[in-house]
């Protein structure tokens, strides 16, 4: 049986399960911005992006990197860290497939944005050893830390636009729970 998740991991969870959201967690990892910068990359209204940076800020997802003065208010500049911890699939719930239902809106939308280039996709349901399941999870993880670390803001000369997207987790059938439980190398977990 998985162990239920934490009210905050819920949330959380529940946070980033909207598209919009998603992509405003793919803008903000690269630089801080504002809601009025946010609305005017993602062709939204000031009030839609300032409402979606207050439930991810809310939810401890983005942090508040700096604050400026603007015409007699305050601005907040919002960034998204990816080395803070983030919900995960450890465990089947209506959080968890709403996420995967608002990931799939949002790879949808980058698929119909694809240029030709260099790309990966693999699908895969098998039965593997714990050992294979943990190193990939490492190359995984490794992979979303790199990306992440090296966001430049959108356009920087000499950079790609690249989506990336994985969901990996354990299904029901084989060993669970504590038997299967992976920690975190790359961000500092020990084995």
């Amino acid at each position: 049986m998985a162990e239920e998740p934490h009210d905050d991991t819920v949330a959380r969870l529940r946070a980033t399960a909207h598209p919009l959201r998603l992509r405003i967690l793919s803008l903000l990892t690269a630089e801080a911005m504002s809601a009025a910068e946010v609305a005017r990359a993602l062709a939204t209204t000031h009030a839609n992006a300032s409402y979606h940076l207050r439930v991810l800020h809310d939810n401890g997802v983005l942090v508040v990197e700096s604050e400026e003065k603007i015409r007699g208010g305050v601005a907040k500049r919002y960034r998204y860290d990816p080395e803070r911890e983030l919900p995960h699939q450890d465990n089947t719930n209506d959080e968890q497939i709403a996420y995967a239902r608002a990931n799939a809106v949002e790879v949808e939308r980058r698929l119909l944005d694809a240029a030709s280039g260099a790309g990966f996709s693999f699908d895969l349901e098998a039965w593997v050893p714990v050992a294979a399941w943990h190193r990939a999870l490492d190359l995984l993880d490794e992979a979303s830390l790199l990306l992440h670390s090296e966001a430049r803001p959108t356009g920087t000369a000499d950079t790609v636009h690249v989506s990336g997207t994985a969901q990996a987790f354990t299904m029901s059938g084989g060993l669970t729970g504590a038997d299967v439980k992976w920690n975190r190398v790359a961000r500092g977990g020990a084995r």
